[in-house]
């Protein structure tokens, strides 16, 4: 059975935005070895959309950058949207029974399942279907943005912590 996780880079004051902060090498590192392992993504149309740009080349990429765009091309994901028509290679569109097919896939699949985007992971942990959060504290303050928790904070349990990199912190939850 696969385990439903829902993991993020954050700010220290908690709030999640791919624009305003890259992983340093180490930790980035860490999110290909993370991509490669998964049985697949669940994405929300929004981090969807951001996370498209790796399924086209970029002649500028480093070796890392190609690296972890095989390890993404590579794994099923899903995608939670009314609003697409559409979605890209080795993605499957989900618009209606997102409950039914969140736990199909926690049923058949074997190993950790990413739930990636805030709004998604709330509608997911409103039904009971995460089953461990992943808060990778980086040392910067935003003071805006989106935040991890999009609507009140689940009650959860500390099981593990962490060092990634020499600034970053994991913490992983699960619900209590």
């Amino acid at each position: 059975m696969a385990k439903l996780v829902f993991g993020m880079n954050q700010s220290l004051d908690g709030y999640v935005d791919h624009q305003e902060f890259a992983p340093g090498p180490l930790l980035f590192r860490h999110w290909i070895e993370h991509v490669r392992d998964l049985a697949g993504s669940v994405y929300g149309r929004r981090m969807y959309e951001i996370m498209r740009y790796w399924d086209e080349e970029h002649p500028e990429w480093s070796a890392e950058q190609r690296e972890f765009a095989t390890a993404w091309r590579r794994q099923p994901k899903w995608v939670v949207s009314r609003s697409l028509k559409s979605v890209g290679p080795n993605a499957t569109l989900v618009g209606d029974g997102v409950e039914a097919v969140i736990r199909d896939l926690k049923a058949r699949l074997i190993g950790d399942i990413a739930v990636s985007g805030p709004d998604l992971a709330r509608s997911l942990t409103d039904l009971g279907l995460v089953d461990e959060y992943r808060l990778y504290l980086l040392p910067i303050v935003l003071g805006r943005g989106k935040p991890f928790f999009a609507g009140p904070r689940p009650p959860l349990h500390l099981v593990c912590t962490d060092q990634v990199d020499e600034d970053v912190i994991r913490l992983t939850y699960v619900p209590a």
